[in-house]
């Protein structure tokens, strides 16, 4: 039986955190987008608008109701075929994992928003403001501190899963982990540490929800 190669652990420490890097950067920018999406769906599936309403039904259904991966898949492979282009690796991996943010965090807002005692937006038509205008000033920032503890969840969720993006050969923490290993053949000594790089950063992820918790229950209280 081979003894444990802390050696390979240091040697590699690099290469790993520098694919971490890659990671957090991805989850970012893919929740930053989904973020933006996810707030655009939810109101128009709020809205009296019965097209936009369908319209944003059916991309929930469809990215909530498929795995992420085959959606990888579709924009990395598929499209391809389409638009006659091959599709970049970092762009395919942010979209995929946008989109599908997208449709998560949209039902997170749209719980958020029906949380909000009805008779906040019957004050804001009273004043004369648009559906539109008290929907922005008064409903959704007492709906984004609802929101938070999900959102969060969010984002810690979208850090495992950008592991998938590995499959097209993207270099995020799984990727690095696995070309380290069929180098050095030392796969229990590298999944261990790739995972406990994923551990840190959830973990750091977790405990910045939790200030922001604090910080606006805080904020209310005053």
């Amino acid at each position: 039986m081979s003894s444990f190669d802390f050696g390979l652990i240091w040697d590699s420490l690099p290469l790993l955190i520098a694919g971490a890097g890659v990671t957090i950067e991805i989850t970012a920018i893919s929740v930053g987008l989904g973020f933006i999406l996810g707030l655009v769906v939810s109101v128009c599936r709020l809205s009296g608008w019965k097209i936009l309403k369908a319209v944003a039904v059916c991309y929930v259904n469809i990215l909530r109701g498929t795995p992420l991966l085959v959606q990888i898949f579709l924009i990395y492979f598929a499209l391809p075929m389409l638009i006659g282009q091959r599709i970049n690796p970092f762009l395919a991996a942010v979209a995929a994992c946008s989109i599908n943010s997208g449709a998560y965090v949209s039902e997170i807002f749209r719980a958020g928003i029906q949380a909000v005692d009805r008779g906040q937006m019957e004050a804001g038509r009273s004043l004369g403001l648009s559906w539109m205008q008290t929907m922005w000033y008064i409903i959704l920032p007492q709906a984004f501190r609802k929101v938070i503890p999900p959102l969060g969840n969010e984002f810690i969720s979208m850090t495992k899963e950008t592991s998938l993006v590995s499959v097209i050969g993207f270099e995020e923490l799984t990727r690095r982990g696995q070309l380290i290993i069929a180098k050095t053949y030392g796969s229990f000594e590298i999944w261990l540490t790739v995972a406990a790089i994923y551990l840190v950063m959830t973990l750091s992820i977790a405990q910045l929800v939790s200030y922001l918790e604090r910080r606006f229950a805080t904020d209310d209280r005053n």
